[in-house]
């Protein structure tokens, strides 16, 4: 049995942990125009440095959720803040673009492994009365690094260059291991003994990467090849993970469980609509309105300040109201703060952009931590290795879905070529297009979350 100080300190590595990475992407996000400038880097190049960390955790999220079952929760949380804290360092010393995407890959496999671990650990401690309140406060920290990245990623850009946003994870990340190590005694194995699923593992690696890969080349020829091979790999998934003994994804967790699937679907939608905001936003405000990195650093900072203040209130309301009726309010209060970005135009008022900011980020909190509850709560306690990995997969495959709609937008508007102000129009296409597709698949989304099921007895 844990005891009261052990579950506190079990929250708090998981804050600190959900902190250290979205400060990492969202800060990255006003370091943009910077790294263009010192790697001439186009605009695809700067999408795939973004996008390589989330490559990386979604390949690698499920096989680690699997293992930490298998090994022990704690010891794959420890290495993964390890292998973080070492790829932030390569990040912030990195000569060349690629070897700042290589960097951010490696960056993935450990954030893999934390957020395989993170969200099941709060669970496991936290009983039914109280886990929404628990998971409400570990969301808000992913808020709070969202919301002090912007903010300080422009002050360090401007001040001390962009590899200090990095520099910053390396005692971060050395004080998330201490306290790891000396304040949490257990080591959670509900699989103990249990054999893993390498042939599984590397089916479903090669389908996830192709799937994701085929996304992010689009609109090229070959995107449609490599979609092909993730269609065909799946088949074979599915095939293998029905006949292993001890599967790397045990399938029956979705049998009959309609909360689990539509709750998972509607996560995926909900990071699609709404990651790549701060990249486009980012971009717009540095290049065409000609602010600093610190002026669009505070302006962005609007969005998850919001999340970060509702997020522990709506996961409070989702232990006491259905997680469904809260999270699909969220989706359709997200899908309008999305709509007024459609309308964007070289002399849009800063604070309709600010207000817009903050509704979105008001309805991404409504939903979010409800729809977490509702998932980790729709499965039985030895299920939440799978749960938790598959929320944090939901999240990776939502943000590669984001990323790619930002990056087709930007192949079709602007093409391989470094942003000048003679590509502004077409910049501002580019992004008011990826918003215009923000906004109808937000739209789905709404539906997809209204009929998820019920997980309140009542």
């Amino acid at each position: 049995m844990v005891n009261e100080r052990e579950k506190k300190v079990i929250l708090l590595v998981a804050c600190l942990a959900s902190f250290l990475v979205p400060y990492t992407g969202s800060s990255i996000t006003v370091a943009l125009p910077a790294i263009a400038a010192q790697f001439n880097a186009d605009a695809v190049t700067l999408g795939w440095i973004t996008s390589a960390y989330i490559v990386s955790a979604a390949l690698f999220i499920v096989p680690f959720g699997r293992l930490a079952d298998i090994l022990g929760r704690k010891k794959i949380f420890v290495l993964g803040v390890l292998i973080f804290t070492v790829a932030s360092l390569a990040s912030a010393l990195a000569p060349a673009a690629g070897f700042l995407i290589a960097a951010r890959f490696v960056q993935g496999i450990g954030g893999a492994m934390l957020f395989a671990t993170s969200v099941a650990m709060v669970t496991q401690v936290y009983g039914p009365g109280e886990r929404g309140r628990a998971l409400g406060i570990t969301i808000a920290t992913v808020y709070a690094g969202l919301s002090i990245g912007p903010f300080l990623g422009g002050i360090l850009t401007d001040h001390f260059g962009w590899p200090a946003i990095f520099l910053i994870n390396v005692p971060l990340g050395l004080a998330t291991i201490a306290l790891t190590l000396t304040g949490v005694s257990h080591e959670w194995t509900d699989a103990a003994g249990e054999h893993f699923d390498l042939y599984g593992s590397v089916v479903y690696g090669i389908m996830v990467f192709s799937a994701i890969f085929g996304m992010l080349l689009l609109p090229e020829p070959a995107a449609g090849l490599w979609i092909f091979v993730a269609g065909c790999t799946f088949a074979i998934f599915i095939w293998w993970e029905k006949r292993c003994t001890s599967p790397l994804l045990d399938l029956t967790i979705f049998s009959g469980n309609q909360t689990f699937v539509f709750s998972n679907i509607a996560a995926m939608i909900n990071y699609g609509a709404t990651f790549a905001v701060a990249v486009l936003l980012s971009l717009y405000l540095q290049y065409i309105r000609g602010f600093s990195a610190e002026t669009a650093g505070f302006i962005l900072v609007a969005q998850p300040v919001v999340q970060m203040i509702f997020s522990p209130i709506a996961g409070n309301l989702s232990d006491r109201i259905e997680p469904r009726i809260v999270a699909t309010i969220g989706m359709v209060i997200t899908a309008l703060g999305l709509s007024f970005f459609i309308f964007l135009t070289p002399v849009t008022p800063l604070y309709a952009i600010i207000i817009s900011l903050m509704v979105l980020g008001f309805g991404y909190a409504l939903f979010s931590s409800p729809n977490t509850n509702a998932i980790m709560s729709s499965v039985d306690i030895r299920y939440l290795g799978i749960a938790s990995s598959m929320v944090a997969t939901m999240r990776s495959l939502g943000q590669v879905l984001s990323m790619a709609i930002a990056m087709f937008c930007f192949s079709v508007f602007i093409g391989s070529v470094a942003i000048t102000p003679a590509s502004y129009p077409a910049l501002l296409t580019s992004i008011t297009v990826a918003f215009l597709i923000f906004t109808c698949l937000c739209i789905i989304g709404v539906g997809v979350s209204y009929v998820r099921g019920t997980i309140h007895n009542s």
